[in-house]
């Protein structure tokens, strides 16, 4: 028989606080990811479409969209933490851009486990608070965003998914 390996995150008991997962690789962006998530979420932001009016601005250059950051720092942790052992995100806090994220930059993203706890209320789920921290390729701070999750432990998931 076949032994078949399946890529998942980490587990509520296998997350270590004050450990700094490095997530690679890294993204390079693109106009076309600025122009498709713009116009995809109908922000019509001259700041991300605008070349002629951007180079006016105090950047001197279109900025990539902050969202498409923030949606791209979380996407890079998946596949290492929450891929399949995440039951919901509870909340983004914090949420701050210090430096804006051009074209062609590379967004490199660590993640922090600052916190975690049992749920109280949900057997075999925890709740674990991180910080996600999103750099540029000379390693200048891009963004930055606390977020909570609702994670399965080990045994609580391998019971759910034994009973289907």
């Amino acid at each position: 028989m076949t032994r078949v390996v399946e890529q998942r995150g980490l587990y509520f008991d296998e997350l270590e606080e004050g450990v700094i997962y490095a997530h690679k690789p890294g993204r390079t962006v693109t106009e076309t990811d600025n122009v498709l998530f713009t116009t995809l979420t109908m922000n019509t932001q001259a700041l991300h479409l605008d070349a002629a009016w951007s180079s006016s601005q105090p950047f001197g250059q279109r900025l990539m969209n902050s969202m498409f950051t923030l949606s791209t720092v979380v996407g890079q942790s998946v596949t290492q933490l929450t891929q399949g052992t995440i039951i919901a995100q509870l909340g983004l806090s914090d949420v701050t851009f210090p430096h804006p994220l051009f074209h062609g930059d590379t967004l490199y993203t660590e993640t922090v486990i600052t916190g975690k706890r049992l749920s109280s209320s949900r057997p075999g789920q925890g709740v674990v608070t991180m910080q996600h921290t999103g750099r540029n390729q000379d390693g200048t701070v891009v963004a930055l965003a606390t977020r909570t999750c609702l994670m399965w432990t080990k045994e609580a998931h391998a019971a759910t998914v034994s009973d289907h």
